[in-house]
């Protein structure tokens, strides 16, 4: 009777929790719904551009899959700063220039078994090979790929769950009501739990960063100082939203339970899984993720060697991101003052 007792205890408590219940049941399935559409989408076809080929080897282009279009030498050096081309092929005496985009390993590869596969059936005969990287290098690996996304992430996880966790603790303790009753503006509150939590956001932001480039060797091509303006950007939205989202949990746990919803879906769009193959279904999901923008000017400091005004925009949107979410948690403050 009493093990029956107890059990019966423990399943009303459950569907007394309906966040802890939908976590448990709802969530598993979204993630699965997520990578199921992330895994399933379009394949990515290298687009390739050409320009002053002899005709089999323009062929060898046009027949391979890719997404081959001739271009200048100039344009392609504008789609190729763009991101908007994977290669681009142009014959020089009796070797075949490949300017490469360089950005990707894998997709690097790609190109290069792409082409080196079709001039052998097409041609049937050995062309000489000069290749270069518009961005990158030759021995650039994965991690220097994933690196700066790893950067982003590391930085807005953790912040997310420290101060979540921080600020519930400091409700569930009764020191945000006293603060709460006394004179002190919302405002204040906000922006001096901010402040005090930003300091240690700092300090962790800049060991991340340094230990990730001198430590661990992660390519770097871009300057330090804009790498550090990112990464803290992207804590501090990460510490904004952790301290707004910890008004409406009763406990860590519940805290712990925003991670499926708000972290796990950024991972997907935060590049590293290429955004072009994600379903069109979610990719909506991707522009609307502090994640992505920061992830974004990330590679293009640290992979592609571009500075503030190409960054510019991420930058403005990391911040308007803080701004909205600190407002929005200075709103939420409202249930704990009645005056």
């Amino acid at each position: 009777m009493r093990i029956r007792a107890l059990t019966i205890r423990i399943i009303k408590q459950f569907f007394h929790d309906k966040r802890t219940l939908g976590m448990m049941l709802v969530a598993p399935l979204l993630i699965l719904t997520i990578i199921s559409l992330v895994f399933n989408g379009e394949e990515v076809v290298p687009a390739i551009g050409y320009d002053q080929l002899p005709a089999p080897v323009e062929e060898m282009v046009k027949d391979v899959e890719v997404d081959s279009e001739e271009l200048s030498e100039e344009e392609a050096e504008e789609r190729l700063d763009k991101g908007e081309l994977d290669a681009w092929l142009t014959m020089e005496g009796q070797e075949l220039r490949i300017v490469l985009e360089g950005s990707d390993p894998g997709m690097n590869q790609r190109v290069l078994a792409t082409v080196k596969n079709g001039m052998q059936s097409e041609t049937q005969q050995s062309i000489a090979l000069e290749i270069e990287y518009f961005f990158g290098a030759e021995d650039m690996t994965s991690f220097d790929n994933f690196g700066p996304v790893l950067i982003g992430f590391f930085a807005f996880f953790f912040v997310f769950l420290i101060a979540g966790v921080s600020f519930l603790r400091e409700r569930t303790g009764g020191t945000l009501e006293r603060l709460m009753a006394s004179p002190v503006k919302k405002s204040e509150v906000v922006i001096g739990y901010l402040l005090g939590f930003g300091f240690f956001t700092i300090i962790q932001s800049v060991l991340i960063v340094f230990y990730s480039i001198y430590v661990l060797d992660l390519l770097m091509i871009g300057d330090f100082i804009w790498v550090l303006v990112v990464t803290l950007l992207c804590a501090f939205t990460a510490l904004s939203l952790g301290t707004l989202l910890s008004a409406y949990a009763q406990n860590e746990l519940q805290m712990i339970q925003f991670i499926p919803i708000v972290v796990v879906p950024q991972v997907f769009f935060s590049g590293l899984f290429d955004l072009e193959a994600i379903s069109n279904w979610v990719s909506w999901i991707g522009p609307i993720t502090p994640l992505y923008y920061a992830a974004d000017a990330l590679r293009d400091v640290m992979i592609r060697g571009l500075g503030f005004e190409e960054i510019a925009m991420n930058l403005l949107i990391l911040l308007g991101f803080s701004v909205v979410f600190s407002v929005a948690n200075i709103l939420a403050l409202r249930k704990y003052r009645s005056f």
